[in-house]
């Protein structure tokens, strides 16, 4: 054959390889933990580890999430055992960096003088489908990067990995400077945030639809139509926030500060019972909505270089 012909067959190649490598992106990278007792290379079931594990994203708390001890199954050849915290970064809204992003898990056990193990597996999530084939079988996966961290304990553990999210928004507040210590002042005002969103909760909660404006998965204009907000109210929900004394607030090394209750939700219906006073389906929903927007479990605030506190999310 020509050498001629054999570099244009090599360059239509190595052209098509390039064109298929830009076309898969990374869209998402998933991160599952899992605290077990068991042995996952011999058992197909384990049994989880009871705590609490804590989510943190570039040094700032995330999550909080309850673990309960359970018979869990593990999959596949990989003896991937099922996850008691999930967490696809793509689902952190504007917790995400665009570029370098750090996630670290920990894990406070009920039992602290039990022996465990525990799991942390991650792999990035491709826009496109490739085939695999090994002895004779084929499949295709969407996953790639996949990785996977093992750690013997009793008590507290931490598990940290970085990660590019290229798929994120890039946000002005990203850069603002790290907030590495607060100031009294600092503090009433953080304080008087927390004290403005409860007082939003009162007809007619037009300060309440502004905090829902552009929120993503809120249709203000069919809330503001279904009056569900005015409906609950009628039947006596009342939102509540800690005493100043109950509130903390946590600095990141980074521009967010977590404002948090030391025990409990940040936010909460004084009466939860309320809810039985509606009984339409849809209004109970459109209220449940709306309130886990407005009234998450923590605030996150930020500091522009001018000095001005906002709410990041």
């Amino acid at each position: 054959m020509p050498k001629s012909i054999v570099a244009g067959i090599l360059a239509g190649l190595f052209a098509l390889l390039l064109s298929m490598s830009a076309a898969a992106e990374v869209i998402n990278v998933e991160f599952k933990f899992t605290p077990f007792v068991g042995d996952p290379a011999k058992e197909d079931k384990v049994t989880t580890v009871a705590g609490t594990a804590r989510v943190f994203l570039n040094g700032a708390l995330f999550a909080e999430q309850d673990v309960s001890a359970d018979e869990v199954p593990v999959l596949f050849d990989e003896r991937e055992i099922a996850p008691s915290v999930w967490v696809p970064a793509s689902s952190c809204g504007p917790a995400l960096r665009k570029g370098k992003n750090t996630i670290r898990i920990e894990f406070d056990p009920s039992d602290a003088e039990a022996a465990y193990r525990a799991q942390l597996r991650w792999a990035e999530v491709m826009s496109e489908s490739t085939e695999e084939s090994e002895d004779g079988r084929s499949s295709a996966t969407n996953q790639s990067g996949e990785g996977v961290e093992e750690k013997e304990a009793k008590g507290h553990i931490v598990f940290e990995h970085a990660f590019q999210a290229d798929f994120a928004t890039d946000l002005p507040w990203h850069h603002y400077p790290a907030v590495t210590s607060l100031s009294d002042a600092d503090k009433k005002t953080l304080g008087a945030i927390v004290a403005r969103r409860v007082e939003a909760f009162q007809p007619d909660f037009s300060k309440l639809y502004a905090l829902m404006e552009g929120r993503e998965g809120i249709d203000l204009a069919g809330v503001k139509a279904s009056k569900c907000i005015d409906k609950a109210y009628e039947v006596g929900a009342r939102m509540e926030a800690p005493p100043a004394a109950e509130i903390e607030f946590m600095t990141s090394g980074s521009p967010e500060v977590v404002i948090r209750a030391k025990k409990g939700m940040l936010f909460f219906l004084s009466d939860m019972s309320v809810f039985e006073k509606i009984t339409d389906e849809d209004v109970q929903m459109c209220v449940g909505m709306s309130l886990s927007v407005v009234y998450p479990p923590r605030l996150v605030a930020v500091r522009s270089a001018a000095g001005a506190w906002e709410i990041a999310y």
